[in-house]
């Protein structure tokens, strides 16, 4: 990402509704899991460590990530050792650790060999243990805000199967999110390509009433996590593992 992208992120990442309700959703998908007790955990691609203190909540973290101002950012922030690293061929953790769940939130769009990617991070996996996706839906609705951000596609629930799947990994449960607020984001994205708007992230802070609105809205999806998410949404989910 730009770097004026990853220090807005880092600012935006506490308060902010996509990230509040993107973290509601996801720890209520890691509650469906069944962890053991203290389980192992590592996120893959943390940033700024936006999403740390809400995993903390399900066992002992690990993190790593690319980018050398976000990772020591996240040591910062949250007290918690970020070694760089890079996927596929410079996973910090690959053949040294194994974990009770992996996950890669909105990180898997950004890397060009998103199979080689997967198959380090598989090779993190304790026995039994589950690798957690997140990714952006519908290349259609590939934008500005994806350029911004550098992301390499968009994927749909069957071709990121299939990638998981290329893997070596079998998908546990797969669905979209994000999806109350989907008519109108569509609205707005489709609006700006009609209109020829320069590229822009859609990582803005709202008015406060709004952000607050926002946030409601997208964290009560977490009530329907447990059951496989969405027919339609703006994000996907992925639970997977080695068997």
């Amino acid at each position: 990402m730009e770097r004026d992208v990853y220090r807005s992120m880092r600012e935006l990442q506490r308060n902010h509704w996509w990230f509040r309700g993107r973290r509601r959703f996801v720890s209520a998908l890691v509650d469906s899991l069944g962890l053991p007790a203290g389980a192992r955990i590592l996120e893959a691609g943390a940033g700024s460590g936006g999403n740390l203190e809400m995993l903390r909540r399900h066992g002992s973290v690990s993190a790593f990530e690319m980018d050398a101002e976000a990772a020591a950012a996240c040591a910062a922030d949250h007290g918690i050792a970020c070694p760089l690293g890079t996927l596929p061929g410079a996973n910090p953790f690959e053949g040294r650790a194994r974990f009770d769940l992996v996950v890669a939130l909105d990180v898997l769009e950004h890397i060009d060999d998103d199979v080689a990617s997967l198959r380090s991070l598989a090779a993190c996996l304790a026995p039994g243990g589950r690798l957690l996706l997140t990714v952006p839906a519908y290349p259609w609705l590939y934008s500005g805000h994806d350029l911004i951000h550098h992301h390499r596609r968009r994927y749909t629930r069957r071709g990121l199967e299939r990638v998981v799947g290329a893997a070596g990994l079998r998908v546990h449960r797969a669905g979209y999110f994000n999806a109350l607020l989907l008519p109108a984001i569509v609205a707005v994205r489709l609006g700006a390509r009609v209109l020829r708007r320069e590229p822009a992230s859609d990582a803005r802070m709202p008015g406060p009433r709004a952000n607050e609105w926002l946030a409601r809205v997208f964290g009560a999806e977490a009530a329907v996590a447990r059951r496989g998410g969405f027919p339609a949404g703006l994000s996907l989910f992925l639970v997977a593992g080695t068997a």
